[in-house]
Formats: structure tokens, C-alpha cells, sequence
């Protein structure tokens, strides 16, 4: 079985991402579960940047056409894209992958606390999704 990078780290970031659900359970806004989330990182030593802001480039255009917010870079290395919904739908996979080129990182977290069931999804961003991204 091939190691996965970075594991020890997503273990947890989706250990702490589980302690949140099981106390707050779903029906919450975002922002409450990035609060909570926030402090259980803290607790388990990670260091982290909330909603830190990217700008957002266009083929040879100098200057950006906008900017956006991931909701965690977790020790420079992961990004951590949370959401309240339903259930994950395929639109947010995209969105969690764009971020990850976005901020030229290799691996990504999509954790949906607003299902009954924490769902957590390991996104890796390869050279073939980064083609797929930027035909």
C-alpha cells in the first residue's frame, strides 16, 4: 500500500473534524463549525491559517480577475475546505480542486459537517487534474 502524504497530518485535521461533529452535530453554519474547528487544530498542535485570501489569475493577464478564501491552509501544506450541506456534491469537489491550484498545493481536505454522518473527502491534485483544470 502506497503511503499517503502527509497522513500524519490529515489524521488529524479529520480527527479533530470528527471531535466537532460529535459535539455540534449538523444543522449549523459554516462559520460555526470553522470556529470550533479552529480551536480543535490548536488542540492538537497543528499550525494553521484561517480563510486565507489567494488571488485568482487568467492566462497572461498581470493583474488578478478576483480572489478567494480557503477556509483552513493547515502547516503550509494542506487545504482544508469545509461545508454544511446536505450531502457533497460534485460542484464542491471542483471548487476544493481549483483552490488547491489556486494556492499550488498538492493535497486537500473537503470535510461536510451538515450531513448526520461527518464526510470527509482526501483530495490530491495531480499533474493529470491540473491539466484537466487549465486545458
Amino acid at each position: 500500500m502506497e503511503e499517503l502524504k502527509y497522513r500524519d497530518i490529515t489524521e488529524k485535521i479529520i480527527g479533530a473534524s470528527f471531535e466537532v461533529h460529535k459535539f455540534l452535530g449538523n444543522g449549523f453554519q459554516e462559520v460555526i463549525y470553522q470556529r470550533a474547528l479552529a480551536h480543535e487544530l490548536n488542540q492538537v498542535r497543528l499550525d494553521f491559517v484561517r480563510e486565507l485570501e489567494q488571488s485568482i489569475f487568467y492566462k497572461e493577464l498581470k493583474e488578478p480577475i478576483g480572489t478567494r478564501r480557503a477556509d483552513f491552509v493547515v502547516e503550509g501544506k494542506i487545504l482544508v475546505e469545509l461545508k454544511a450541506v446536505i450531502k457533497l456534491e460534485d460542484v464542491h469537489m471542483a471548487q476544493a480542486l481549483n483552490y488547491l491550484k489556486a494556492y499550488k498545493l498538492e493535497i486537500g481536505l473537503l470535510i461536510n459537517f451538515g450531513s448526520k454522518s461527518l464526510e470527509f473527502k482526501r483530495l490530491i491534485l495531480s499533474q493529470k487534474s491540473a491539466q484537466s483544470l487549465n486545458p
